[in-house]
């Protein structure tokens, strides 16, 4: 699986994202408004609002930022990580952007991550419109057929074609047997981690994690060994 695959031709992504405001109340009225028509086809339970529903405005790009993105690419024998994270949303989505424009434009590079088509492409090319920013070319998915986008998606490969099938990248690594790193979060807890706690490098840890673990599925799908702890290398600055 994945033989005619250049493994150092791979972005492994993932994006941790957050409301764009503390609380639903904070919002602007009119932005409000428009959240409480959301709410009314998310919500489930009778007494769902659009206040208890607003922690979950972070998976909607219109409603929600970006607040870590982080990025990792075999460089020989280590897979190298990149965070790029802070309060404010474009300085990192435009650090982003840099690193995809420079090193990842050719017609033989290729963006991964899980559940990637559905959410963390979309959501970053949406997010980098709203921000007024200049989309890379690997994220523009405009005008082409869908085996012409660079993006694979360990979600979908795993489907083998079947599209009722979904499975967590938690699921997919155990039934794998693949190890990970255990964390006392999971990705409900984020809104919460940022806006209460305000502890950003929590979230940075917990989304490099998801990078590694996508990381080891890839080489899995490829039958290959997995990455040794010791070639995981960390290069924020």
């Amino acid at each position: 699986m994945l033989n005619n695959v250049v493994l150092e031709n791979i972005l492994i992504i993932d994006i941790e994202t957050v409301p764009c405001y503390p609380e639903y109340d904070m919002m602007p009225a009119g932005l409000q408004k428009l959240w409480d028509h959301k709410a009314e086809w998310i919500r489930k339970k009778d007494d769902d609002t659009p206040a208890s529903l607003y922690e979950r405005a972070g998976i909607y790009a219109e409603f929600g930022k970006v607040v870590c993105i982080s990025a990792g690419f075999l460089k020989g024998q280590e897979f190298r990580i990149k965070s790029f994270y802070g309060e404010e949303e474009k300085p990192v989505l435009e650090e982003f952007a840099t690193l995809l424009k420079t090193y990842f434009n050719r017609t033989d590079k290729l963006l991964c991550a899980h559940n990637g088509k559905e959410f963390d492409f979309p959501f970053l090319a949406r997010r980098m419109m709203i921000n007024g920013l200049r989309m890379p070319e690997i994220l523009d998915t405009s005008g082409r057929k869908p085996w012409e986008t660079r993006h694979l998606d360990t979600m979908e490969l795993w489907k083998f074609g079947d599209h009722k099938n979904y499975v967590s990248l938690d699921l997919l690594t155990a039934i794998l047997d693949i190890p990970t790193p255990k964390d006392d979060i999971t990705g409900a807890d984020i809104c919460r981690i940022y806006w209460k706690d305000h502890d950003l490098p929590r979230i940075v840890k917990y989304c490099r994690k998801d990078v590694i673990a996508v990381a080891q599925v890839l080489m899995r799908f490829r039958e290959g060994e997995a990455i040794p702890d010791d070639k995981i290398i960390f290069v924020d600055n």
